[in-house]
């Protein structure tokens, strides 16, 4: 692998800030940094190839899109876990699932469209049924503490009670801009041309519905989205919490100040499962998570916790939005759990 240089960072950090929603981008980038437009493609095809840069992309904010998303917990019988996997990763919406130390042994995400017939309860107890676990906890986040969107770690910060407030429903030329955006740009002098070459959408007016998209918050950035590095930091925990209620504001709050702890999520409890506080912590090893949890212990003095740790990734990837994927298998599971019903 080529060293990085300091024409390397610069790149990078343009990459990483924004890339323009213009006709020719990496000329506009080249500009700013100094750089012709040739070394800019150039250079970056070349981080591409070593793995620093992993896509150059729309990042959507997809609450605002009218998705709803949430974390699951489910009780999965270990004989048939990898087969129960297995069935709930074929739901194209489903970006992470992973394999934990407890009886709760199967944690995963999913997301739903607005277009969605099913819903998001709905596809919860479908995928839940259809892996036959024993039991499904669906737990949306109720408040974020600490965290983007989305973190490394298998976990969301989704928001099924708020998911309406930023929601504007979108037009069938928007969604079709949504998923061309998302898509890595082609590195060449006019990119958008090619992405919108054999579309309903000139590429004039794929770039001007994305500067409305970016206008409204729908898009966040359009930029690189860079290899994570965490050097030294091998082990993560979701550590849960029994917090009392009075005292949950104060607790998540002063939980996020820890560096350790990337993310701090409030969610509901049950009766099977009173844990309403998660902190994402990372360490060196397993010992060192557990040091830093039994110090948020004592310095919180709560007692009530247990510490979750990932034994196998199922799945981890970006969720593809307005998917024609999602909609073929919500029209299966949806016709088979209707024939299933009137039978």
């Amino acid at each position: 692998m080529q060293d990085i240089d300091q024409r390397d960072r610069d790149l990078l950090g343009a990459l990483q800030g924004e890339i323009p929603l213009v006709s020719t981008p990496f000329a506009v980038i080249g500009q700013i940094i100094d750089m012709s437009e040739k070394e800019v493609i150039k250079r970056t095809e070349r981080l591409k190839r070593e793995g620093i840069v992993r896509q150059l992309c729309a990042q959507f904010d997809a609450r605002s899109l009218g998705y709803r998303s949430c974390l699951v917990a489910a009780k999965v019988n270990a004989d048939r876990i990898d087969d129960a996997a297995q069935s709930i990763n074929a739901h194209p919406g489903v970006t992470q699932n992973y394999r934990r130390n407890n009886d709760f042994n199967l944690w995963f995400t999913i997301a739903v469209s607005p277009n969605s017939q099913l819903g998001l309860e709905k596809t919860v107890q479908v995928l839940g049924d259809e892996a036959e676990c024993e039991i499904v906890r669906s737990l949306p986040t109720l408040k974020l503490f600490k965290g983007g969107s989305e973190s490394a770690e298998g976990h969301t910060g989704d928001d099924t009670h708020h998911a309406d407030e930023k929601y504007v429903p979108l037009t069938p030329l928007e969604v079709e801009c949504v998923r061309l955006l998302q898509r890595d740009l082609p590195l060449q002098p006019r990119p958008f041309d090619m992405v919108a070459k054999n579309t309903a959408l000139t590429a004039d007016e794929l770039l001007n519905i994305g500067r409305t998209l970016q206008k409204r918050g729908q898009v966040r950035r359009f930029g690189a989205l860079v290899q994570s590095r965490k050097p030294g930091f091998s082990a993560s925990a979701m550590a849960v919490w029994v917090v009392p209620e009075e005292r949950v504001e104060e607790l998540g709050s002063r939980m996020s100040q820890n560096k350790a702890v990337s993310h701090c999520y409030l969610r509901p409890v049950y009766a099977d499962w009173p844990y309403n506080l998660y902190t994402i912590v990372h360490g060196r090893s397993v010992d060192e998570c557990e040091s830093i949890i039994n110090d948020l212990a004592a310095d919180t003095g709560l007692r009530e916790k247990q510490a979750l740790y990932p034994t196998k990734e199922y799945k981890k990837t970006r969720i593809t939005l307005f998917s024609s994927e999602a909609e073929e298998w919500e029209a299966a599971h949806g016709a088979k759990r209707a024939a299933s019903a009137a039978s």
